[in-house]
């Protein structure tokens, strides 16, 4: 049996005070440790609503969300600090890299965060795996979207996360440079036992996870 990481208790999300909209209701779920799961939907059914959760970058209205069997709703601002600097990755649709860095300093970036820039063992082995070593005294501009999503990948990586987000991470990318992506992000996560969560429209990414489920309007209507 797999040990819980992530467990959403009834989880609901309201916005607005005079006219409340509802972008989750009532979520129940819970993800092991390791897991790789994809959340499918369309724009507006809550799924980057769900991320900014499990992101801690916003807060539910009710319910509660453990993470290793702690309520993270009760955390304070440095233990939500704290968790997002050393125990997540973040993949953004839209590569977030630093122009002015070359594609090394920002992998190396969350590295020097945490007080870690001298551990290059992953550096070195991710750098290698997505087939980046000969762009990294580059700039973002002067590379592709696709090295430029999985150089995103690599710092999301680097400082070996329990838990992967990634928003879209497809987005951008034509399709064979999508399924590169993805599937470097499966492959590092089973080898690390990272647990990914991913929030995509695509169901070619979708199918590369061990678990998908599917928001409509707020609610999950597909959990296999």
């Amino acid at each position: 049996m797999h040990q819980s990481y992530l467990t959403l208790n009834k989880i609901s999300k309201t916005y607005g005070a005079k006219v409340p909209v509802a972008a989750l209701k009532d979520i129940s779920l819970d993800i092991p440790m390791g897991r790789r799961l994809a959340i499918l939907g369309k724009s507006g059914s809550g799924k980057s609503t769900l991320l900014n959760l499990l992101s801690l970058i916003d807060n539910p209205t009710s319910g509660r969300l453990l993470i290793d069997g702690r309520d993270a709703t009760t955390f304070s601002e440095a233990e939500t600090t704290r968790f997002r600097r050393y125990d997540m990755g973040f993949v953004f649709q839209f590569f977030n890299l630093i122009p002015t860095l070359t594609i090394r300093d920002n992998i190396m970036l969350p590295l020097e965060l945490i007080g870690q820039e001298k551990q290059l063992e992953l550096f070195h082995h991710l750098v290698n795996e997505t087939d980046i070593s000969e762009q990294l005294d580059r700039y973002p501009e002067e590379v592709s979207g696709g090295q430029q999503q999985r150089a995103a990948v690599v710092r999301a990586l680097v400082k070996k996360p329990r838990l992967l987000l990634a928003d879209e991470p497809t987005g951008n990318l034509d399709f064979a440079t999508g399924c590169q992506v993805v599937e470097l992000m499966n492959h590092i996560c089973r080898q690390e036992n990272i647990t990914l969560v991913m929030v995509t429209h695509s169901l070619d990414a979708a199918d590369i996870c061990e678990q998908t489920i599917r928001l409509r309007d707020g609610h999950i209507i597909r959990q296999p």
